[in-house]
C-alpha cells in the first residue's frame, strides 16, 4: 500500500448555518492524482479551503503524510503547493523575474529553483515576454510553476482548466501528467469538466451537497462503465459459438434474440464482423456502448456537472 498523503475524518465546515462540507472522509495515496468531481457549490472549493488551513474546519480530522498534530500539521502543510486563486503576478515583468520575485519573498534559498520550476511547466523558452502578454494557459502555468516553487510532494488545483481554449487545455493536461509521472508529484484536483478529468485522474471522489458519496479508481471506473460492442445479428446462438471458437473469447452476453454483447476486440470490430459473415451470420449492425465519467456521475447524484 502506497503511503497515505492525506486522510481526512469526519470533516465538516458552516457558513451561517448552511452546511458547505459535512462530515466527509477522503484519502489520498502518494502517487494519486485525485479527481474531485462535483457540481458548482458541492463543496469543493471549501474542502480545498480546510485543507490548505485558508479555512478552518468545525469538527473533523485533516492528517497531511501522517501528522494530524496541529504543530506537525503545520509543518506538513510545506509541503504542499496550491493554486485556488489566480495568483497575483506582475504584469510588465517576465516569468522567471516573477517567480525569482517569489523566491526572495518566500525564502528560498536556492536561486536555480526558478529555472527548474520554469522547465517542469513547460515555460522555460518564454524568454522576457511580459506575464500581460501571456496566453491564459501560460498564465495557468505560471501560476502552477509558483505552487512548485517550494519543491512540494502534493499539489492542490481547483478548476485548473476553467475558461482555458483547447490548446490550453492540452497543455495544463500534458504538465499535469508530466509532474505526476516524471516527478512524482501527488495531486488533487478539483473539476467539473469531467472528459478532460479523466484523461488524467488516477482516483476519484465524487461530493454532492458537502458530502463524499463515492470514491473509486480508474479501474473500479472502468468496470462501472465497462465499454463494449453490440452486435444486432440474424442468428444469435450461432454467433455466439463463432464468438468462442473462432475468435477465443468468452467475453459476451447475449442481451436479446438478436443482439449479443461482446467485451473483447474494441479495437478491431471488424474482425468480429468478418468472423461471424465468414460463418454465415449477417450482421445488420453494431454500435460501441459505454458509460462515460460523466454518465456515471449523473447516475450517482441526478443533473449535469455545471
Amino acid at each position: 500500500m502506497n503511503e497515505i498523503v492525506l486522510k481526512i475524518t469526519g470533516l465538516t465546515k458552516k457558513y451561517k448555518g448552511v452546511v458547505a462540507v459535512d462530515n466527509l472522509d477522503m484519502t489520498l495515496y502518494s502517487g494519486d492524482i485525485y479527481g474531485l468531481i462535483g457540481k458548482n457549490g458541492a463543496g469543493k472549493t471549501t474542502l480545498i479551503r480546510l485543507i490548505t488551513s485558508l479555512s478552518k474546519a468545525d469538527k473533523g480530522d485533516i492528517m497531511l503524510f501522517d501528522e494530524e498534530k496541529k504543530s506537525k500539521l503545520d509543518q506538513a502543510r510545506r509541503r504542499i503547493g496550491a493554486v485556488v486563486e489566480m495568483p497575483a503576478f506582475y504584469p510588465n515583468l517576465s516569468a522567471m523575474r516573477n517567480l525569482e520575485y517569489y523566491r526572495r519573498l518566500k525564502g528560498i534559498p536556492d536561486k536555480k529553483v526558478v529555472n527548474k520550476t520554469l522547465k517542469m511547466v513547460g515555460l522555460e523558452k518564454v524568454g522576457n515576454k511580459k506575464f500581460k502578454n501571456f496566453s491564459l494557459g501560460m498564465k495557468q502555468r505560471l501560476g502552477l510553476g509558483l505552487a512548485l516553487l517550494n519543491n512540494p510532494d502534493f499539489i492542490i488545483l481547483d478548476e485548473p482548466i476553467n475558461g482555458l481554449d483547447p490548446v490550453g487545455i492540452i497543455e495544463i493536461r500534458e504538465t499535469i501528467k508530466s509532474l505526476n509521472q516524471e516527478y512524482g508529484i501527488t495531486m488533487l484536483i478539483s473539476s467539473h469538466i469531467l472528459t478532460e478529468l479523466s484523461m488524467v485522474a488516477t482516483r476519484y471522489g465524487i461530493i454532492n451537497d458537502g458530502m463524499l458519496i463515492k470514491e473509486l479508481d480508474t479501474n473500479e471506473l472502468d468496470e462501472k462503465c465497462k465499454k463494449s460492442l453490440v452486435l444486432t445479428v440474424d442468428n444469435v446462438a450461432s454467433a455466439a459459438g463463432i464468438i468462442e471458437t473462432e475468435l477465443q473469447s468468452f467475453n459476451y452476453k447475449i442481451i436479446s434474440m438478436q443482439e449479443i454483447q461482446v467485451y473483447d476486440y474494441l479495437d478491431n470490430p471488424s474482425e468480429v464482423i468478418y468472423k461471424l459473415s465468414q460463418s454465415g451470420v449477417r450482421v445488420s449492425k453494431f454500435t460501441e456502448m459505454g458509460d462515460s465519467l460523466e454518465d456515471y456521475y449523473i447516475s450517482l447524484v441526478g443533473g449535469a456537472v455545471s
